[in-house]
């Protein structure tokens, strides 16, 4: 089964995406990247080394579902669903992790996978920083991805500082600064 539509049969609210932790950690086994587990309590950190020095990018998708009643086949979880795409987003970073990896001896820097639970709470960036996820190595740049239906299908938009975000006013953090 895709990994998207597994965690879209499966959804856990937020700070309690135990099982969707446990099928990350099984995917990043399988691609063969290391990880660490407990940020924020279930989110997960993987890395890719290239053996080659550059800068320590990090990709980071959030994981976390809402407590909303979606159509019969939406979920197997009763009074919770991905409403937000939240279940694409980590789908999408195990394949730009299954790529990079089988890239790696084309790439320089290395690159940090972070799987971010707590989105839709709040906070859950926050302990996720505090928990040391951009630590060991530091990362000196980061990717979020969280899809935008007003775009052209094939479309990709990027711009410098918080986009979507709901931790920036909780961390006491500017995030056009």
């Amino acid at each position: 089964m895709r990994a998207r539509r597994h965690l879209h049969r499966f959804p856990e609210l937020s700070f309690e995406e135990h099982e969707t932790s446990r099928y990350l950690c099984e995917r990043l086994d399988e691609i063969g990247l290391p990880y660490r587990t407990g940020f924020a309590g279930t989110g997960v950190v993987a890395r890719l080394e290239t053996g080659r020095p550059g800068l320590v990018t990090a990709f980071r998708a959030d994981m976390d579902a809402l407590p909303i009643r979606g159509l019969p086949f939406a979920s197997e979880h009763a009074g919770v669903m991905h409403a937000c795409v939240h279940d694409m987003h980590p789908g999408v970073l195990l394949g730009l992790a299954a790529q990079f990896r089988t890239m790696r001896e084309q790439l320089v820097d290395t690159v940090v996978f972070i799987f971010q639970p707590g989105e839709e709470a709040n906070g859950g960036a926050a302990r996720v920083i505090a928990d040391g996820a951009l630590d060991q190595p530091a990362v000196e740049r980061i990717f979020a991805l969280h899809a935008a239906p007003g775009l052209p299908v094939g479309s990709i938009a990027t711009r410098a500082g918080a986009v979507t975000a709901t931790d920036d006013d909780h961390a006491g953090v500017d995030p056009l600064r």
